[in-house]
């Protein structure tokens, strides 16, 4: 006769609904495309600037991401711009994209360097950015992100503004 114990049905417990719980998270998950639409300057000191980053979040997945936070590196030409930290809610539809305003801080002596030494005739500078949306999905915490790209100088200076 096996006697069971309170402890071990308890054990049975916690592992059938942690099991329940990661069933609900596709395994093949992919990562968010995480892209620049627009950069607008804040605030400014001779050392930092604080700037207004709208990004575009692509969601590829078959389900939609609640997004409870994001933390983002942004490099220009290879080197660190800015980084931001944010605590906005939002949710990216399932194979949706969601576009939002977050802030970063940037060194503006690096920045300005940066966008002297960009290729003036290309009119573009390459920027990447890394990090990671935190979410409120199941099990699954944090989503890691890398995306690279192009972006127009004159976007950089301020002077188109925002491009859609």
């Amino acid at each position: 006769m096996v006697r069971v114990t309170m402890r071990t049905k308890l054990i049975a417990l916690i592992g059938s609904l942690t099991l329940a719980a990661c069933t609900g998270i596709p395994r093949d998950l992919q990562t968010p495309e995480v892209s620049f639409v627009g950069l607008r300057a804040v605030e400014a000191s001779v050392f930092e600037q604080k700037l207004e980053l709208r990004l575009l979040v692509r969601n590829p997945n078959r389900i939609e991401l609640p997004v409870n936070g994001l933390d983002i590196d942004v490099e220009l030409a290879g080197e660190h711009f800015a980084h931001g930290t944010s605590a906005r809610e939002f949710v990216i539809p399932a194979e949706g994209e969601a576009e939002f305003d977050m802030n970063v801080t940037a060194n503006a002596a690096a920045a300005l360097l940066q966008i002297a030494g960009a290729d003036r005739k290309a009119g573009e500078i390459g920027y990447r950015l890394k990090g990671k949306l935190s979410t409120r999905l199941g099990m699954l915490r944090t989503i890691p992100f890398e995306q690279t790209g192009e972006l127009p100088i004159a976007d950089l200076l301020g002077r188109k503004g925002r491009r859609n």
